[in-house]
């Protein structure tokens, strides 16, 4: 609405007068006499010199007189109210002059506006510890809705493949072993080169340490049994939650962002037992074959460090091994495969399932997953080795 300094409404087709701002200081005031019509339209010809007049220095009061103003709408009286609002920032008074009734509301209601955002922006930081306190609330709701969001996965994977929603379990054989050629057999070449590496470090170590008490023989013992019953197991699932893991969210997460999850409800077909099931079967199938090789390539590791640097010939080095282990040490770390790999594959479409419409979202969903696929994985090493050893396995 239009508004003139008199308090009646102007016509729209009034005059032409662009506004003007004159300044005078007398006994520090300074007395800014406004004039012209304050519109949307004009306005922007004077910002610039209302946004000087704060920075002005020597006067203790700001007068502005409003006795020659024309028109003005919500524009001009928000640039007018910014020019207040600068000049009690600084400490100076200010006063209004010359204002029809009109003027004073609409230039209130500019002001109680302008207060309104100012309050909002103003709001005290709270300190550290609530913001700590708040920060871990957050986290304990998102571990809930994860921990629900995976135990419907798993509860409808153990139901079956669900491919028809609420009629049959068929199971796609040829998605699980296209999936168990891509999560498993393409795995073998970093699996077995990062685990004869650990092997070899592992032996290594040991038998420098074990040297200054010439026990250099018990590094048989040290490799064998760290690898059969924890290493092995623990880098493989940690490999695969990087390689494996991150894929699963990624495809899920991309498929979510495309809408085909949702075309998939919409055409009768269960998400979790098209996308999810065949992934989780094939990690539980592929993760233990490749614990296996992972095992094998860390005592070939050990093997051949230990025979350089020790002298044990590989006939002595696998004489002794056979008297460290027995069946238990090897399925100890057996055990803990098939779990890992629902880890892995639960956590993957959880946050796969969570990622948004942006590229943004679906890379922090992908990092989310990782870490917390390796983080429960070792906590859950960490459990079973309570385990072992409540139950002197």
């Amino acid at each position: 609405m239009l508004i003139n300094a008199k308090g009646k409404e102007a016509a729209a087709s009034g005059d032409n007068l662009d506004p003007r701002v004159e300044r005078q200081e007398e006994g520090g005031v300074l007395t800014c006499r406004l004039s012209g019509n304050w519109t949307t339209r004009r306005v922007a010809t004077i910002d610039a010199a209302m946004r000087a007049i704060p920075a002005e220095n020597g006067y203790r009061t700001l007068a502005v007189d409003l006795s020659d103003v024309g028109r003005m709408d919500t524009a001009g009286a928000w640039l007018i109210e910014r020019l207040l609002a600068s000049a009690r920032a600084k400490g100076i008074e200010t006063r209004i002059e010359g204002a029809s009734e009109v003027a004073k509301i609409l230039l209130g209601a500019v002001g109680d506006a302008s207060k309104q955002d100012g309050s909002h922006q103003e709001e005290a930081k709270p300190s550290l510890v609530i913001l700590f306190l708040i920060r871990v609330g957050q986290r304990v709701y998102e571990m809930r809705d994860d921990f629900l969001s995976a135990m419907n996965i798993l509860g409808a994977t153990i139901r079956g493949g669900q491919m028809k929603l609420g009629r049959g379990h068929g199971i796609n054989m040829a998605a699980i072993f296209s999936q168990i050629d891509r999560m498993g057999v393409g795995a073998i070449p970093v699996v077995l080169l990062m685990s004869t590496i650990v092997g070899a470090i592992i032996a290594q170590q040991g038998a420098y340490q074990l040297s200054y008490f010439g026990a250099d023989i018990f590094v048989v013992d040290l490799v064998g049994i760290l690898v059969l019953r924890e290493l092995g197991v623990l880098m493989t699932a940690i490999m695969i939650a990087g390689r494996s893991g991150s894929a699963i969210t990624a495809e899920i997460g991309s498929m979510k962002m495309r809408e085909e999850v949702d075309a998939l409800t919409v055409i009768g077909l269960n998400p979790i037992g098209v996308l999810v099931f065949p992934r989780l079967v094939a990690l539980v199938v592929a993760l233990p074959c490749l614990t296996i090789l992972a095992n094998f390539a860390a005592l070939a590791g050990g093997i051949v460090i230990s025979w350089f640097y020790s002298d044990i010939a590989p006939i002595q080095f696998i004489d002794r091994l056979r008297s460290a282990i027995d069946v238990s040490t090897i399925f100890a770390g057996l055990i803990k495969a098939p779990f890992m790999a629902l880890i892995i594959g639960i956590i993957g479409a959880v946050e796969g399932m969570k990622v948004g419409g942006s590229a943004e979202s679906l890379g922090q969903h992908v990092t989310a997953s990782v870490v917390k696929s390796i983080f429960v994985v070792i906590i859950l090493d960490g459990a079973f080795a309570i385990f072992y050893a409540a139950i002197d396995f």
